[in-house]
């Protein structure tokens, strides 16, 4: 079973440890990070930094537990309020986890999130061009997709281009009428 919790400080080593078995494996996708990134303390304050966005309403931070087991993140990411109500969406999956249905349910689950609780319109996520796997986790989740944004995040030492998805909250009945804006 999936479930979504907002990440906390408690959850510190636990990231340290998992972040650390999927170095190799979030190097590809993710930007650079020093030695110290792995570490309890940096994790600690990542977290903080996270509960900050979140007291702000300008992201929310979620760890994905299956069966009781932190199994990855999912956050919502540059939270416009006002007349635009969007987020971005970001994730990852501790990898020997991938291609179990991990990623997709925690994406459906950020949306029912994102789009009932927090009252957001519209979500946008970006993948690499050859992150097919990603790109089928947004599919299945409802996401559709809007075009190709070049050179777009620095990671791995490069400006890489990704294809952009995104998902409108009453497109699939999540709402039924407009919220009232939170500004």
């Amino acid at each position: 079973m999936i479930i979504l919790r907002p990440t906390s400080l408690d959850d510190a080593a636990a990231f340290a440890a998992l972040y650390a078995a999927n170095r190799d494996a979030l190097a590809r996708t993710g930007p650079l990070r020093d030695d110290a990134f792995f570490t309890e303390a940096h994790q600690r304050d990542r977290l903080a930094a996270q509960a900050e966005a979140r007291a702000a309403d300008a992201g929310h931070a979620y760890a994905i537990v299956e069966d009781g087991a932190l199994a990855g993140a999912i956050t919502l990411t540059n939270v416009v309020r006002g007349p635009m109500q969007s987020a971005n969406v970001g994730y990852w999956v501790d990898a020997p986890r991938n291609g179990r249905g991990v990623a997709t349910a925690a994406v459906e689950a950020v949306c029912r999130l994102a789009f009932d609780d927090l009252g957001l319109h519209r979500l946008e996520a970006g993948t690499l061009p050859d992150n097919a796997a990603s790109q089928r986790v947004l599919a299945k989740s409802g996401f559709e997709r809007i075009g190709l944004a070049r050179r777009y995040l620095f990671l791995g030492g490069a400006w890489c281009d990704h294809v952009l998805f995104q998902r409108i909250a009453d497109d699939d009945g999540a709402m039924v009428a407009s919220p009232r804006p939170r500004t």
